[in-house]
């Protein structure tokens, strides 16, 4: 178990007023930039709203006073969208509900148990294939209201989505198409004049105030709003329990499965991230301790899943903030925002929230390295980027992630199984090998064979492949090149042990190494093949097979 120390309280050892003062202002920037993303990403995941300002603040402050990492914001991420809104289509809010409480479940038990260093054996092609294809889906959703048009109630698949929007787009509107434009392009060019403001929130502002005078002395009222669509609440809920049952959550298993895989993978980027710009080093298994509490309790007050956010933990390194508490702050802020304005938020423009995830889908989809890594990786990793990529698209998250993940195992371990050799007279060869075989004569009554790379069950059967002749007495094993053995190699060591048995072949080891040496020892295979049939060194195995 790991001990329950957040970066807070170290944080607060040496805290200072000018820390507390770079902390506030950096809080209340990532406040004014977390805000109009929150309320994209609570819209677009199929909530209402305030849902995802809710999230954000209080996934965030959880996150901040709880967490490994000094500057990590959490919140709502584009991330999520695809996989809560499906969810919610399938299960209703009280099965998000359920599945994210389950999801912060899992991440807590990650943390206890320090696997937090288990995300890395995610591979890079998957995190990169599902990352693009949440983008490419993303930005679907978002063609209705980018381009104001009238369609019918819009399927849940990929490929039904566009045919509806080919045959609905005669319906489009102007007025929806040119605000939905010009937002784009504000949030585009807003880095190149200000850093401290986000493009996003420049959008809103700007936008919200033209088609309010559009439809209040135009008479323009064909550009949808965020209060035509949706009723606002100004205020925190009280906290709901959600009915459970045990048939309801293992329907939910998967669902629950993906939102913690997804929550600590990012997460622990996002850390990862920041670490190398402030030059600290998170507790990867705190950090998600905190998630997986965020993840259990944002749910109660209908909040959606949350994780590290990348873009904002960013910008807040950026505005100076060092500490927790900024993170902290970031979350009053939302709650002020909530609490006083949240009632304007009724008056922003659709298309001014699709053209903010059009740019997070573009952000999220990095192009240049989908292409670089179908370009220069191994063909087992381009088909399993590509198969993310395709099935997270076609289908959904969890399928994508489910099946990248088996199909990296299957490949990986048929590139294990290739590089590993159980051969007669195969040995290292190198000039300046003096443990090298060409060095040595070896008797006629002795057979050796050298076995390289790790024997897994993968690879386990090339020792059954192994040529028994009757007329040479001992068989030697070099294995100096075998890291680890598993229980199917265990098991045909022992098989091939007892064919020599059975024709009176003797069996010599050289050269075990320690992971090997405790495998065999445990299974007693030492005590059977005698101890003293295991040698240190080739020469000492080529003395022992002369002497029997």
């Amino acid at each position: 178990m790991i001990e329950f120390r957040p970066a807070l309280l170290t944080s607060l050892k040496h805290y200072s007023r000018e820390k507390f003062t770079a902390d506030l202002m950096a809080g209340i920037i990532v406040g004014i930039v977390a805000l109009p993303l929150a309320i994209a990403f609570g819209i677009a995941s199929g909530v209402s709203p305030e849902k995802g300002i809710i999230t954000a603040i209080i996934a965030g402050f959880l996150t901040s006073a709880l967490g490994g990492s000094r500057v990590q914001i959490g919140g709502p991420t584009g991330a999520f969208i695809v996989i809560v809104y499906g969810i919610i289509q399938q299960y209703g809010i009280e099965g998000l509900t359920v599945a994210t409480i389950m999801a912060g479940v899992f991440l807590i038990l990650l943390g206890l148990f320090r696997l937090g260093t288990i995300i890395k054996f995610i591979p890079y092609p998957i995190v990169v294939g599902f990352t693009s294809g949440i983008a490419v889906t993303i930005f679907t959703t978002q063609i209705k209201d980018l381009f104001g048009l009238t369609t019918p109630e819009m399927p849940g698949d990929f490929a039904g989505k566009w045919m509806v929007y080919f045959q609905n787009f005669g319906t489009i509107d102007l007025w929806a198409t040119a605000v939905g434009v010009i937002s784009v392009a504000i949030i585009a060019l807003t880095p190149r004049f200000s850093k401290k403001i986000p493009g996003s929130l420049i959008a809103i502002v700007v936008m919200t105030l033209a088609v309010y005078l559009l439809k209040r002395y135009a008479g323009i009222d064909s550009v949808e709003t965020i209060g035509d669509r949706f009723t606002i609440n100004s205020q925190l809920p009280d906290a709901v329990i959600p009915a459970l049952s045990w048939e309801g959550m293992k329907g939910l298993l998967p669902a629950a499965i993906t939102i913690a895989v997804l929550g600590a993978i990012e997460s622990l980027l996002s850390a990862t991230v920041a670490d190398g710009v402030t030059g600290d080093k998170h507790n990867s298994n705190q950090e998600l301790v905190a998630q997986g509490i965020a993840n259990v309790v944002t749910p109660l007050f209908g909040g959606i899943p949350a994780t590290g956010a990348i873009a904002r933990t960013a910008a807040n390194i950026k505005n100076g903030g060092r500490t927790p508490i900024a993170g902290m702050v970031h979350s009053v802020v939302l709650l002020l925002i909530l609490v006083v304005l949240m009632p304007y938020a009724a008056l922003i423009p659709m298309p001014v929230i699709a053209a903010i995830l059009f740019m997070v889908a573009y952000n999220m989809c990095d192009i240049k390295t989908f292409v670089n890594l179908c370009k220069t990786s191994p063909k087992s990793d381009i088909i399993v980027l590509v198969s993310t990529f395709v099935l997270t698209v076609v289908f959904d998250l969890v399928v994508a992630i489910e099946v990248g993940i088996l199909l990296a195992a299957i490949l990986f371990m048929k590139r294990m199984s290739d590089v590993t050799e159980v051969e007669g007279w195969k040995y290292v060869d190198e000039d300046d090998d003096a443990d090298s075989l060409a060095l040595r004569v070896v008797p006629d009554h002795i057979t050796v064979y050298e076995i390289s790379g790790p024997l897994f069950f993968g690879a386990a059967d090339k020792i059954l492949k192994i040529t028994l002749d009757e007329k040479r007495r001992c068989l030697v094993l070099r294995m100096r090149s075998v890291s680890a053995i598993d229980a199917t190699a265990m098991h045909n060591l022992e098989k091939l042990y007892e064919d020599c048995q059975k024709k009176g072949i003797q069996l010599i080891f050289s050269h075990v190494n320690e992971q090997p040496w405790r495998v065999m020892e445990k299974n007693g295979f030492i005590e059977k093949v005698g101890a003293d049939n295991f040698c240190a060194h080739i020469d000492d195995a080529l003395k022992r097979a002369e002497q029997l």
